[in-house]
């Protein structure tokens, strides 16, 4: 029986995409449902192109109530996986799948993390710091916002002169290129 992966996402789903890829064909493992508290993320588009189940949910569905947390059961998840989903887990989701849901975040934890820290402004708050490395962080899921145990850490140059956009772009390769593995190497533990 192939272990079992559900991705959370709230908009492009780049990093959704590239899990989806590498678990196409895999021996042991496959990516099970993708779901999203935002209907019009892209990332919905990107699972319906990999014939992903998609889910859909609302912020009382998923704070006030069981229905994801009894999907995930239903359907047998292994690991659940958070690539660009913006909310706080809750409590209900983390005594049901404890040291089993992951996050990537794009910068170097604990620097540059906490509410209302994600994507564009991660990256601009690293260049307006002046800082020379910055880098992804995969990381364990708790109650409080990019504070569980870091699990794996790559880093990167920021060069004289880098946009922001060059920043995001670096950080993307690193994401695309480790994220994938890194759940492999933890779905071989379980």
């Amino acid at each position: 029986m192939k272990k079992r992966i559900a991705i959370f996402a709230s908009g492009s789903g780049s990093n959704a995409q590239k899990i989806m890829e590498h678990f196409k064909h895999h021996d042991t493992a496959e990516v099970a449902l993708i779901l999203s508290n935002n209907p019009d993320a892209y990332v919905l588009q990107r699972a319906d192109n990999f014939e992903v189940p998609t889910h859909v949910f609302d912020r009382q569905a998923f704070y006030e109530t069981d229905e994801v947390v009894r999907l995930l059961e239903k359907l047998h998840i292994d690991l659940v996986v958070l690539a660009g989903f913006l909310w706080l887990v809750p409590q209900n989701l983390l005594q049901k799948f404890p040291n089993k849901i992951i996050n990537i975040h794009p910068a170097l934890l604990p620097a540059y993390g906490g509410k209302g820290m994600y994507g564009d402004r991660v990256h601009q708050a690293i260049l307006d710091a002046g800082e020379e490395e910055s880098g992804i962080t995969i990381h364990f899921v708790n109650e409080h916002f990019d504070e569980g145990e870091i699990i794996y850490q790559a880093r990167f140059r920021i060069e004289p002169g880098d946009s922001l956009e060059v920043v995001k772009f670096k950080g993307q390769q690193l994401e695309h290129l480790h994220y994938p593995k890194i759940i492999e190497n933890l779905l071989k533990k379980m």
